[in-house]
């Protein structure tokens, strides 16, 4: 061989043993590309050019950005992804009546327990899942997201419906839940038959032994099943998973911080700091939109007119990602970061369970860490694709904390360099699906307009039902 055909050949040896490194980085830049060319007018960034971070709370926090919906070609594509529905669902729907009707009732809903029932039902349900797991096998593989995702169905059941779960009714919305969640990751198309399983379910149960908190009168009975369905059966269900695979993945990629908390020789409150740290650095919303109704007036800028659509793009906002993880910078007031809005803001429509989120992950994750120790080494991303994978090694005996696995510590270290190794080549396959499928689905959801061909057919936005698409 030339040498010109040994140089070739040794590019191409190293290109393809680094496409775990930069494949997937070019693939998510490409996919970005593709969905605003597909998608549209981006908008008007925040922070950005025209509203920068300091504007951020004001601009988002002001009336007039209460559109939601109505008039942005993104909303297309959301509606796609959270039919069936998605015009029932309260994060979509316009402000009114209907919107009022619906957060009312979110409200009294999760207001029917109090923190002691809370800390009760979620530390019940996590022992329940994590039950399953125990067998002879001292070490257990999983996927953080999956684990965590039964917990929630059950939990959000029995806040609804004041009973427990059934095992049948779980997996109908683990189901729903996770075919949500994959297809707004682009990991999977949507499953509709899926959906309509947990749907018709609902509008069941719902028509023979409804919930003890009346349900929005504005809706009717199929909508009631989609409010359901939407808030509590995916939203709900879907956030808590992700927020608890980020918390316990940050746990097993920070050793010593899991192993102070095992210790407990630490405050109550450094678990919540903890938890703030996960939030701030993988927050759960990525860029949320807002549709303006007016004009929004700038100090010494042109105002942002009426009809604009606002992005808010909250890893960008928070500055995720940027500093080391560093849960202790919570205890003191002088060292808390002050750009972080894991919940929304309080003006525009936060999130209903940011009274209690931080209480409930306390719950599991105290739960999780008492029987098991976590271990991974796989890369951490906001989005998480991956779903979190996880070694859970059970905590037998009277191990100290930091304490090497069962075989040492090259065992351990071997188990892990492999992971690491398996996830950085799972990427690969991975990002090439999602950039497939993402493409598929944006453009199916232009295509199908259900957000812009249900106000066209209904000016004031209640008359139409919109299901599920095809």
């Amino acid at each position: 061989m030339s040498a010109t055909g040994w140089l070739v050949a040794g590019l191409a040896v190293v290109l393809v043993a680094g496409l775990p490194y930069w494949l997937p980085r070019a693939v998510i830049a490409l996919r970005v590309r593709i969905f605003a060319w597909v998608g549209g007018e981006e908008g008007v960034r925040a922070p950005g050019r025209e509203v920068p971070a300091d504007e951020f709370k004001k601009v988002y926090g002001h009336p007039a950005a209460d559109g939601r919906s109505r008039g942005a070609a993104l909303s297309d594509l959301f509606w796609y992804w959270l039919s069936p529905g998605p015009e029932v669902h309260q994060e979509h729907l316009e402000p009114g009546p209907r919107y009022d009707d619906v957060a009312r009732t979110t409200r009294q809903i999760l207001a029917g327990l109090s923190r002691e029932q809370w800390t009760e039902l979620v530390g019940r349900c996590t022992r329940r899942v994590l039950d399953e797991l125990h067998g002879h096998a001292r070490v257990h593989q999983i996927r953080l997201r999956d684990l965590m995702m039964p917990v929630w169905a059950e939990v959000y059941y029995e806040v609804v419906f004041r009973e427990p779960c059934p095992r049948h009714v779980r997996d109908l919305i683990t189901g729903n839940a996770n075919d949500v969640v994959s297809a707004l990751k682009c990991t999977s198309l949507r499953h509709m038959d899926r959906r309509a399983r947990l749907t018709e379910y609902l509008r069941a149960r719902l028509a023979n032994d409804p919930p003890p908190v009346p349900l929005p009168s504005s809706l009717t009975a199929r909508e009631q099943a989609y409010y359901l369905q939407g808030t509590f059966f995916n939203t709900a269900v879907v956030q808590m998973s992700e927020a608890m695979a980020h918390l316990l993945l940050a746990l097993a990629t920070h050793r010593p911080v899991q192993d102070r908390l095992v210790a407990g020789e630490e405050e109550p409150d450094f678990l919540d700091g903890v938890i703030n740290e996960t939030l701030q650095h993988f927050p759960l919303f990525g860029v949320a939109h807002r549709i303006t109704s007016g004009e929004i007036p700038r100090d010494g800028q042109d105002p942002i007119p009426a009809g604009s659509v606002l992005l808010f793009n909250y890893p960008e906002y928070q500055g995720s990602g940027g500093d080391v993880f560093d849960p202790d910078r919570w205890l003191r007031p002088d060292t808390r970061p002050t750009a972080f809005i894991p919940f929304g803001v309080t003006a525009n429509r936060p999130c209903p369970a940011r009274g209690f989120a931080v209480l409930t992950m306390r719950v599991a994750a105290e739960e999780v860490l008492r029987g098991f120790r976590l271990e991974s080494s796989v890369e951490h991303t906001r989005s998480l694709p991956s779903r979190g994978p996880c070694l859970l090694v059970a905590r037998t005996g009277a191990a100290a904390p930091g304490s090497p696995a069962r075989g040492g510590t090259r065992l351990a270290s071997m188990r892990l360099a492999a992971m690491r190794l398996a996830d950085r080549w799972a990427a690969v396959p991975r990002s090439l699906t999602q950039l497939v499928l993402g493409s598929y689905m944006v453009w199916d959801a232009r295509r199908q307009g259900l957000c812009r061909n249900y106000f066209a057919a209904s000016p004031g936005g209640s008359a139409t039902s919109v299901t599920a698409g095809r």
